[in-house]
């Protein structure tokens, strides 16, 4: 499916840390579908249900891409608008919100994985400042260390 039209598509985002501050990154490599070829390293995250908060989206997503259920999120430290084309083509812009997670021994579950996830989140790591900024792949969002310098995380 593609359109030409991009749809909204509010969406709650995750920066979780461990106890050594280094950041949660999944690594995407899509084989198939419109983003064949594809791939990148994005936090965990994930658009809105109808009629949910940022706050309950981000306790859902971290729930279901990481195993760790949380009550509530850490604080809102960054905003971007961006538009982008999801995995079956359609053209987003997306709202999103990203809330800082503190998660020292945080084990990664793929459990709550959807079928879709679990054909292209292939890996995750925890990524401290120095090592992201000389990985090679791409990464979203492209400012993440600076929204974690301004948060007072890396500097």
């Amino acid at each position: 499916m593609t359109t030409g039209d991009a749809i909204d598509r509010p969406a709650a985002r995750l920066l979780v840390l461990d106890a050594q501050d280094r950041l949660l990154l999944f690594r995407f490599a899509y084989a198939e579908g419109a983003l064949a070829g594809n791939v990148f390293w994005a936090p965990p995250g994930g658009g809105l249900e109808p009629g949910e908060t940022y706050e309950a989206a981000a306790c859902r997503e971290l729930l279901e891409e990481t195993g760790l259920r949380i009550a509530h999120p850490g604080p809102a430290v960054a905003r971007r608008e961006v538009s982008f084309m999801m995995p079956d083509g359609q053209r987003v812009r997306s709202r999103e919100v990203y809330f800082l997670v503190r998660a020292p021994g945080l084990v990664v579950s793929s459990t709550g994985w959807s079928e879709d996830e679990r054909k292209a989140l292939v890996h995750h790591a925890w990524w401290k400042r120095d090592a992201l900024a000389s990985l090679a792949e791409q990464v979203w969002p492209e400012d993440v260390a600076a929204m974690l310098a301004e948060a007072g995380i890396w500097r």
